[in-house]
């Protein structure tokens, strides 16, 4: 059982009961449960996990349940962890709350149990509501709904434990007993169910067939309507409400800033802050992950990706057309949101204190999290911003601005990705939007070209689609001349109406340094530098980045700040190149190091039951 402080009475009534069956059980306090080391190691034991929680004001969960709420959320909205991630888990949630507050009565237990369905658990028992309001409670008390409950599990547990009834052999197909005459349902399972809104109608319907042994397998939640889509199948039965372009956001783990930019929490910062490693940055370029702050003021695209995260649930276009927000609104939000973000890991398990401390100060600005952040009009005024509070900034643009890229200031790094080679391969990965795409593609590497500070082309390899076209890859790195090239491969987004991309599409890691070597060979100024194998990427360097035989693709960041003031200070007369501001690499970081790109100061965690790697962004 795993329940909040508070709710020691009926866990431990609960445990007691389960024991006298001979049925070994174990009280866990909320706070003292780590979801990430836990809840998939559940999925393969016989456990069964029962979640008794509490809601409080506003429909919130307990101070101790913060985090498992929040994190439970995220996976079940995050592809990388994709709907099969708790498959195997039974589980059974019981809520405790009031229905004084109807509009959040026991909206913390209806949260869990959908999300822990999402993520493919089996509900062994429907959720159960205990209602402190003995007005409305539909046995008396709090505690008269939590024994009604209560029987139904303990009765549901020992049909679990004495396994399927055999079959009598009177069938006359001789095949299954589908046609045995089923049992009378007790006065409660007869009574009228609660009014449910659409989204729990869609999570409850589930829940007989699951207490009848129905799994995953037979039931799986992808024949279950996703949230996000209740808008498309609620059309013919009522008028859809007029939402804000960039809503489905909000639900799925993004913080909004104003009218179109946006924050979020990378994975690679919640693991660093644990001592887990940090992400391909970290190791490519010396980026502190749980300092690093996932931002962009431009939430628009003028591409639909085939790989795209979102599934194009963000609106795209070519040219801005959006109200828009001022720079420092942007900024200050966006750290707000990124702080409150790294608030709610202050005293989860395996967090580091001295980590979390750090984490609070925002040190690298990543404006990579989704659209084109290059198509905010004042672009160049956030970047000086985040300078001027000596942030760095890396920024990454999908090569449809040429213009655009000409006239941005000096950021600590600029990325422009390069998915395709040819014109009809970026049209066929990128599908952009400009008619004149591929004459405005040449000119943004060209642009890039002409930057005198650090540069990279950022390479998606997607199997099938873009992996054989290495003499076209090789012209455009001459076109462009970037300091570095990153070559990873794609990262599946899952099933979309809106890509064709499938699982046989990624690439194995030994097929994406196959890939590079062969590319390294055709380019004399270019060598494979790192590493990052979780990441499945790997880091192709400028030979000038070698120096005395040592890598130097590492930033130094008090230097660039250095730089980039007086590049200000002096209305841009005194430049300044990639060369002033490298720094060595270390050696766990270079490719063939035993590492393998992981750093060794941390811990690397290996789930035992996983079932699907989550690697990173």
């Amino acid at each position: 059982m795993i329940r909040e402080p508070g709710n020691y009475g009926f866990a431990n009534e609960l445990e007691e009961e389960v024991k006298t069956l001979g049925i070994a059980a174990k009280v866990i306090d909320m706070k003292d449960y780590d979801p990430d080391d836990r809840l998939a190691d559940e999925c393969s034991t016989k456990s069964i996990c029962v979640f008794l929680l509490a809601t409080y004001t506003d429909g919130q969960p307990t101070e101790n349940a913060k985090w498992f709420c929040k994190w439970l959320e995220e996976a079940s909205t995050d592809f990388r962890y994709g709907n099969n991630y708790l498959k195997g888990l039974r589980y059974a949630v019981f809520g405790l709350g009031n229905s004084v507050y109807d509009s959040h009565f026991n909206t913390v237990s209806k949260n869990v149990d959908k999300w822990l369905w999402k993520l493919s658990g089996v509900r062994v028992l429907s959720r159960g509501d205990g209602d402190c309001n003995v007005v409305k409670s539909r046995h008396g008390s709090l505690h008269s709904d939590f024994l009604v409950w209560k029987t139904k599990f303990l009765s549901r547990l020992q049909t679990m434990v004495a396994g399927p009834k055999a079959c009598r052999g009177k069938c006359k197909t001789g095949g299954s007993c589908n046609n045995r005459k089923k049992p009378q349902k007790t006065d409660d399972e007869q009574a009228a169910p609660e009014q449910l809104s659409s989204e729990e109608e869609l999570v409850e319907s589930s829940s007989e067939e699951e207490a009848a042994g129905t799994g995953p397998d037979e039931q799986h939640p992808g024949s279950v309507i996703d949230v996000e889509d209740l808008g498309n199948m609620m059309n013919g039965m009522r008028k859809a409400k007029v939402r804000p372009p960039f809503s489905t956001f909000c639900s799925t783990g993004y913080k909004l800033i104003g009218s179109h930019s946006g924050v979020k929490l990378c994975r690679w910062t919640k693991s660093m802050l644990r001592g887990r490693g940090g992400c391909y940055k970290h190791t490519f370029y010396g980026i502190e992950s749980h300092r690093c702050m996932e931002t962009t003021p431009s939430l628009a695209c003028a591409n639909k990706c085939v790989f795209c995260w979102r599934h194009h649930t963000n609106p795209v276009g070519t040219e801005w057309r959006w109200k828009m927000d001022p720079p420092e609104k942007i900024l200050l939000e966006a750290v707000e949101n990124h702080q409150n973000m790294i608030r709610q890991f202050r005293g989860v398990p395996g967090v580091r204190l001295e980590r979390y401390q750090e984490g609070l100060k925002v040190k690298h600005c990543a404006l990579s999290l989704v659209g084109e952040p290059i198509m905010y009009p004042e672009i160049n005024a956030f970047l000086c911003l985040l300078h001027s509070q000596r942030i760095s900034s890396f920024l990454v643009t999908n090569a449809q601005f040429p213009q655009e890229i000409r006239n941005l200031v000096p950021v600590t790094q600029l990325y422009v990705s390069v998915d395709a080679s040819t014109k009809d391969s970026l049209k066929k990965i990128d599908r952009p939007l400009f008619k004149d795409f591929w004459t405005r593609f040449l000119d943004s590497l060209k642009a890039l070209g002409e930057k005198r500070q650090r540069t990279v082309y950022r390479l998606t390899l997607v199997k099938a689609w873009n992996v054989d076209e290495l003499k076209s890859y090789s012209e455009l790195i001459s076109l462009g001349q970037p300091d570095f090239i990153e070559v990873k491969g794609v990262t599946y987004c899952g099933e979309s109406s809106a890509s064709s991309l499938t699982m046989a599409n990624v690439p194995w890691h030994e097929e994406v340094i196959h890939f590079v070597q062969q590319l390294v060979d055709m380019l004399p100024q270019y060598q494979i530098a790192c590493e990052h194998e979780h990441s499945n990427c790997l880091l192709i360097a400028h030979t000038k980045f070698k120096v005395d035989g040592e890598w130097w693709t590492w930033i130094d960041y008090e230097r660039f700040q250095e730089l980039v003031q007086a590049y200000e200070e002096s209305g841009g007369s005194q430049t300044f190149s990639a060369m002033d501001y490298m720094a060595k690499t270390p050696m766990w970081a270079l490719f063939g190091a035993s590492e393998r790109g992981f750093d060794p100061t941390d811990t690397r965690y290996q789930r035992r039951h996983k079932t699907k790697d989550i690697s990173g962004c």
